[in-house]
């Protein structure tokens, strides 16, 4: 039987909450990257974040996983019954891999974490037999497919054991057959009770993932909703309903996430 590395799935799912943002602003000089956003992330919540490039959804992330000063308020919430601070991993859109094995790139995710020795061994093959890449682990990490190496990336993140995983874009650039995996390793480490927070440009797997949506423009939360009533919905805000049609463009310059000049909202 397999062994779990996530924290249990607790009875008061969705109602424990982790991190909490009050009116909170991410600035990069003059500009406004976060503007007044305010949102609570609960236990067991598989948030997915949607809007158009440089609509503030990478900031968004760095700032709930604590890699951003802010105004307001980004509060992260003792876990009940436990009491400690939640735990938190993220996978970036490109994992950056050290020019060392799939195994010790996991293990030194490990070590910087200060996991004790006797227990990393354990929870990297654990980790790589998750997500398929145990008979790889001597490979160079920089060796594998794009597929494999968001995998990767995942198994590093997994076997922290976070409370609350952040993932921006898992699977862009990736051919089906990897998405596909990705979603279902997705699902997984869902289940078995970390909370998910993700960006993402594609709306069917948000359908797929997600219990909660929340639409970004122009570096403000628009509208956030149960995954039912965004995607079926008559009364959405313009802005998320234009959005939804493929009729609204860029915005702004998110720098936390590189995107090209502004092309302006359109008519």
């Amino acid at each position: 039987m397999r062994r779990t590395l996530a924290p249990h799935t607790p009875a008061a799912v969705g109602t424990v909450p982790l991190i909490r943002l009050e009116r909170a602003t991410v600035r990069f000089g003059a500009l406004i990257a976060l503007d007044e956003a305010s949102l609570t992330l609960h236990r067991g919540d598989r948030l997915v974040l949607v809007g158009a490039n440089g609509s503030g959804k990478t900031t968004l992330l760095r700032l709930l996983h604590g890699l951003l000063p802010c105004e307001g308020r980004c509060e992260r919430l003792p876990l009940r019954p436990e009491g400690r601070l939640p735990h938190a991993a993220m996978l970036f859109q490109r994992p950056f891999l050290l020019s060392l094995s799939v195994w010790r790139n996991v293990w030194v995710g490990l070590w910087l974490a200060g996991v004790p020795a006797a227990e990393r061994s354990e929870r990297c093959g654990l980790a790589l037999a998750r997500v398929g890449l145990l008979e790889h682990a001597e490979r160079s990490a920089r060796s594998l497919s794009g597929g494999q190496q968001q995998r990767l990336g995942l198994a590093r993140a997994w076997a922290l054991q976070p409370d609350i995983l952040f993932l921006d874009e898992p699977t862009a650039s990736l051919d089906p057959g990897a998405k596909n995996e990705i979603e279902a390793l997705i699902e997984e480490v869902a289940h078995s009770g970390v909370t998910i927070v993700m960006s993402t440009h594609n709306l069917g797997q948000a359908k797929r993932l997600a219990t909660r949506v929340a639409y970004l423009h122009a570096g403000r939360i628009v509208v956030e909703r149960p995954v039912a009533s965004f995607f079926d919905s008559d009364d959405l805000p313009p802005e998320a309903a234009q959005f939804l049609q493929g009729e609204l463009g860029w915005y702004h310059v998110d720098p936390a996430q590189g995107t090209p000049p502004a092309r302006g909202v359109p008519a």
